[in-house]
């Protein structure tokens, strides 16, 4: 079901994830776990596929369970921050317009990444950075688990109820739900599991996305699917 319309005077508030929803780094994403796992003698594959589903140290632990994991993530850490000095990036379309007509104090980014990549990723991009970032330095769980977006929620002083998640990925759409909070699943061929709307792209939620913040119900555009 579509979220409920806002009451009048209720404040609202996006949260966005970054990777694959305002951001496209896949390509990237992909490339530094490749020369990661060639580095440990391991399928960049397999590797990848278990990277997609877990935070890097629990990646570790599955495909190399023997090796000093925080020698693991130093590798990790450093050939991504080679690459956020040295690989492509583009924003997705819509996302300059999107948060530059947002108030700065009415949305936060929610990433697994960290903050000074995604600092930089922005400049990169010429997107706008909000007051509050919350990234893996930020919390000691994180998505699935409900804590990166309750913790945006409460930099920001929202109510779960108020909040809007913008996701592309399970991890982060099952994060947004059990936080309470009303999730919609941009930059797939197919909605996520769980999503109370889907768009095929970001810039088609543009509209949306601004209606749900100044309270107004959002109308049902092309490009929009509410799920039941």
């Amino acid at each position: 079901m579509i979220g409920e319309p806002a009451q009048p005077g209720t404040k609202k508030y996006v949260l966005f994830d970054v990777d694959g929803t305002l951001i496209d780094a896949v390509d990237n994403q992909r490339r530094v776990w490749h020369v990661w796992a060639e580095r440990y003698g391991l399928d960049p594959v397999e590797v990848y596929q278990v990277a997609l589903r877990t935070r890097p140290m629990e990646t570790f632990a599955q495909v190399i369970p023997d090796r000093d994991p925080r020698e693991c993530l130093a590798a990790l850490h450093e050939l991504e921050d080679e690459d956020v000095q040295s690989g492509v990036y583009a924003a997705f379309d819509g996302a300059s317009e999107l948060l530059a007509a947002l108030p700065s104090a009415a949305w936060a980014l929610v990433t697994s990444n960290y903050e000074h990549r995604v600092r930089a990723r922005f400049a990169r991009t010429g997107l706008p950075v909000p007051d509050v970032i919350v990234d893996a330095a930020s919390v000691e769980e994180g998505k699935p688990s409900p804590v990166p977006y309750l913790l945006a929620a409460k930099r920001l002083g929202a109510e779960p109820e108020d909040c809007l998640v913008i996701e592309d990925a399970p991890s982060g759409v099952q994060s947004g739900l059990r936080a309470g909070m009303t999730v919609w699943g941009v930059n797939t061929p197919v909605a996520v599991d769980g999503v109370h709307r889907y768009f095929g792209s970001l810039r088609s939620a543009v509209l949306d996305i601004l209606a749900f913040t100044s309270g107004t119900h959002p109308d049902q555009r092309e490009g929009s699917t509410p799920v039941e």
